[in-house]
């Protein structure tokens, strides 16, 4: 684990693999960690990979009377590349971290390769937000440690899934307590995810784009997905069937033949 200080914060990151870069942006209180292995090891055969803890996630801080903006965390990711000498890169956001790369092509253009998006939102009065009882599980940062994090499961994959996945809920908490975000930062993330929108300016997005959702997905309605494809030019949407929030692990295979024919 690599730390680099830039702007007001020190970032936690990691490279891997080598071929042309892609940058992978994490969501909501979510860490490094949180990247399935395999998936990581399988992408990290034909690229240099970036992965790295959002302002406030994990083991990267933040000044502790700020808020958080989602531009503020485009900001950051653009710092730690050029720390990086990194110039260019194919960029992938996953749910909050799908907000920060929309906010990067837009205002960075010239860094921006291609672009892909996962179940994620672009903000605003055109969100289609989830159930108050969904939302009350997202927030809910209650009881044990084991407790939240398979609460938490609960909102990435259908209870089906998890029954014949029993595995998995043990492996994804090892890695969630590896770093474990705080209260005050989770807070200060979610806050920032209700202040932003980029409807209006999607249409600007001139990069190939790649917007993808579990048809399931019930943090992030798919139809918000739909929505955000319908605003980029010649965006291509792939909706994942009988897959949630956590798509990306539920098929992780299929994702992976997707993302390489669309990364070429």
């Amino acid at each position: 684990m690599n730390t680099v200080t830039v702007g007001d914060i020190d970032i936690s990151y990691e490279v891997m693999g080598e071929g042309p870069p892609l940058v992978l942006i994490m969501g909501l209180t979510a860490t490094m960690d949180w990247w399935d292995p395999q998936f990581l090891d399988a992408l990290s055969r034909k690229r240099q990979l970036l992965i790295f803890d959002n302002r406030g996630a994990g083991r990267t801080g933040a000044p502790a009377d700020q808020k958080f903006t989602i531009s503020q965390m485009a900001d950051d990711t653009i710092g730690l590349m050029d720390a990086l000498g990194m110039d260019r890169a194919d960029v992938m956001g996953v749910s909050m971290g799908g907000m920060i790369a929309q906010e990067l092509a837009l205002s960075y253009p010239e860094r921006v390769n291609k672009l892909v998006l996962c179940v994620t939102f672009c903000g605003g009065e055109n969100t289609v937000y989830t159930s108050k009882e969904v939302l009350g599980r997202l927030v809910d940062r209650s009881g044990t440690t084991e407790e939240m994090v398979a609460r938490f499961a609960t909102l990435l994959f259908p209870d089906e899934w998890l029954e014949q996945n029993s595995g998995y809920l043990g492996d994804f908490t090892a890695r969630y307590m590896v770093a474990p975000t705080t209260d005050h930062n989770a807070a200060r993330q979610f806050m920032a995810t209700t202040t932003f929108d980029t409807y209006d300016r999607l249409p600007s997005v001139d990069k190939p784009t790649l917007v993808a959702c579990g048809a399931e997905d019930i943090l992030i309605p798919p139809e918000n997905s739909r929505i955000i494809a319908s605003r980029i030019p010649g965006a291509r949407m792939v909706e994942f069937e009988g897959a949630g929030h956590g798509f990306i692990n539920q098929q992780r295979e299929q994702f992976l033949e997707l993302l390489e024919d669309f990364l070429g």
